[in-house]
């Protein structure tokens, strides 16, 4: 039970399995394309909610969030379904398996035995794709991975039942249904609107406001928590930018991508001056992440480093403002 099924490797995995299985059903959407239309980009520091004992500190839309959007905003019906029995599960997976249909699954990360031991952590909100069984293991397209991999019935059972925030609860999605035509310039126009809304909300955890506030925070971190605890902070916000599955820069990147791939479909070439500005921002970030990683690697010879690092994190907040602003009037 095998489904002809393309596996193509991406930089973010929820973005990548909505690619593939838009692929798979005869649409060519780019990784890029989904996560722009479908709003991904994000930044909110959630303080009361706590990843690996740290405040979570999230640069993206939370999982499902940007299939939704994308799915609505293109006229795809997808289906979504949680059990909880695991026998059920399981039976509807191999049900839809069996009708030649992959599954996108959300999944813990701490157990998928095919990550090397540095990337698995309690996160949950992990996205691959199941598209077939062979006796009693699954066939798994995970979208960050360079080629397919598989996983014994017991193991996808563990990572579909991982315990903790965002517990998946078995949750498998796929799309049921799909426009008569497929247009996306006015869909790229809404998921810009609202990307730009989310980074200019007039809340202080929010987009860019929540930049600054982070900042603010890391600077009565050592104080405030001891250097040991402010290391582990600092070390979860270079986590959540750079490796959880974000293509670098906190999706910057990717989302400068989107922009460029959207200018010539609108024909706006502001959208692609902006493209390279975003480009020049995700590096900025990129600089940052690795001044903080010498702090909490206890490798930085800078005196004062918490702040030097909070000054970058500052400056960051203020050019996106500026940056979202100026995207905000090109649509």
């Amino acid at each position: 039970m095998k489904i002809d099924f393309e596996h193509q490797q991406s930089a973010h995995c929820e973005n990548g399995v909505v690619s593939n299985l838009m692929r798979h059903n005869g649409y060519q959407v780019s990784e890029p394309m989904v996560f722009g239309v479908g709003s991904g980009l994000l930044y909110c520091y959630i303080p009361f909610l706590k990843i690996n004992y740290a405040p979570l500190i999230t640069y993206r839309a939370l999982a499902g969030y940007i299939f939704n959007r994308f799915a609505k905003r293109v006229g795809v019906e997808i289906k979504r379904e949680k059990f909880n029995d695991p026998k059920k599960a399981k039976a509807r997976l191999d049900e839809n398996l069996r009708n030649n249909n992959p599954v996108g699954l959300q999944v813990g990360v701490y157990n998928l035995v095919y990550f090397p031991d540095e990337y698995r952590f309690h996160f949950n909100a992990h996205n691959l794709v199941v598209y077939g069984k062979e006796d009693d293991t699954y066939l798994i397209s995970d979208p960050v991975m360079q080629h397919v991999t598989t996983l014994t019935e017991e193991q996808l059972e563990k990572v579909r039942y991982a315990k903790g925030p965002f517990a998946p609860k078995g949750h498998m999605y796929y799309p049921v249904s799909f426009p008569e035509t497929f247009e996306l310039e006015p869909a790229i126009r809404k998921g810009i609107k609202h990307t730009c809304r989310d980074m200019l909300a007039p809340v202080p955890i929010v987009g860019a406001k929540g930049i600054r506030t982070v900042a603010k925070m890391i600077r009565k971190w050592p104080e405030k928590h001891g250097s040991k605890k402010a290391n582990h902070y600092l070390g979860q916000i270079v986590r959540m930018q750079e490796e959880i599955g974000t293509g670098g820069g906190g999706f910057r990147y990717i989302y400068a991508a989107f922009l460029q791939e959207s200018s010539k479909l609108l024909n706006n070439s502001m959208l692609f001056e902006l493209s390279q500005e975003m480009t020049e921002i995700g590096d900025q970030w990129r600089d940052f992440a690795l001044d903080a990683s010498r702090i909490y690697k206890n490798r930085s010879v800078q005196n004062d480093a918490y702040n030097k690092v909070a000054d970058q994190l500052e400056a960051l907040g203020k050019r996106e403002a500026d940056f979202f602003g100026k995207l905000k009037r090109a649509v």
